[in-house]
């Protein structure tokens, strides 16, 4: 039988919050939700102290990339099951992804949470927890990277995103298709998953800031946070990658300084360099700002995390080159 290693963080789809019941179930308790005979695997549950989802730090973020690539490394775990909280998954799905080098060609890593907590009328937790173990434990997974499995959807940590905050049906990988179903206790694979990315080098950095920008925005919100001890930054700017012009010259700086600024945008755009833009559109690549390569900000983020391992500036626009 396959074996399956739960990372357990708590949140909501642990917690039990009616009247006189306010509690958090271990990893054990939520696998005693669901059917005996519904695990596909033999599963190991380790419980991770963590912070809820929506304040979750790098720090555990990385703590737990680090344990599901591990797990699978190190301990022969066939597959890893990560329930977390649903505001920042996508956040932790992707970081994991991008550090999990060969432990993804080895096996699955897959995160799952809910919407409703546990004793709620129709929890979606036990379903979500029974087809992740399905989905961690099948070889079909090998190879795709980490996953977020919810409504018996998988959905490619590149891809996905958390798009309602009031249903069950909270992800979405649009434009890009589900990654595939889980139905039973296997995996059906209808779409080709994303391309890996290049395999991590050195530790990342996880002092990293992410700022929304607007125009005629004050300049002296970016070296704030690099006074502030960020490594590197992330804009969130417009359209294809458009950001104001008063910041500029403090991205020329920055980048002199060898602080990577990498400018994602807060639309679906191509997964294009950001130099290779008409001029008019792409000002920021001409003062060494580094294109997101088609990244939402929260996983430019991430990717800047681990890019930063590899060294400087110029290490990372290399990597993001081969993202």
């Amino acid at each position: 039988m396959k074996r399956v290693l739960l990372l357990a963080t708590g949140d909501t789809i642990a917690h039990s919050s009616g009247p006189g019941r306010a509690a958090v179930a271990s990893g054990a308790g939520l696998l005693e939700t669901i059917p005996a005979d519904a695990p596909a695997a033999d599963v190991v549950v380790e419980d991770v102290m963590a912070e809820p989802s929506w304040d979750m730090s790098p720090a555990t973020m990385l703590r737990l990339a680090r344990r599901a690539r591990s797990a699978i490394l190190d301990d022969g775990f066939d597959g890893v099951v990560v329930t977390h909280g649903t505001d920042t998954m996508e956040d932790t799905a992707f970081l994991t992804d991008l550090l999990a080098g060969p432990a993804a060609r080895r096996g699955a890593i897959v995160l799952t949470g809910a919407m409703r907590a546990l004793d709620d009328l129709s929890s979606d937790g036990p379903r979500n927890l029974a087809s992740s173990i399905a989905a961690a434990a099948d070889p079909a997974l090998r190879g795709a990277g980490a996953v977020v499995c919810v409504n018996d959807e998988l959905h490619a940590a590149r891809w996905v995103t958390k798009v309602d905050a009031a249903s069950v049906s909270a992800f979405s990988s649009a434009p890009h298709p589900i990654l595939g179903r889980v139905i039973g206790r296997r995996v059906e694979m209808p779409a080709v998953p994303p391309s890996r990315p290049p395999d991590p080098e050195g530790e990342p950095e996880s002092h990293v800031a992410l700022i929304k920008t607007y125009p005629d925005m004050d300049p002296v919100l970016l070296t704030a946070v690099v006074d502030a001890g960020a490594r590197g930054v992330v804009l969130e700017g417009t359209g294809l990658g458009n950001v104001p012009v008063t910041l500029l010259s403090t991205i020329a700086e920055l980048s002199d300084w060898d602080i990577p600024v990498v400018v994602a945008s807060r639309c679906r755009t191509r997964e294009v360099p950001l130099d290779d833009l008409p001029l008019g559109t792409g000002l920021a690549a001409r003062v060494g700002a580094i294109g997101a390569r088609g990244l939402a900000p929260v996983k430019a983020r991430a990717a800047l995390m681990v890019a930063l391992g590899a060294g400087g500036r110029d290490a990372v626009r290399d990597w993001f080159g081969m993202l």
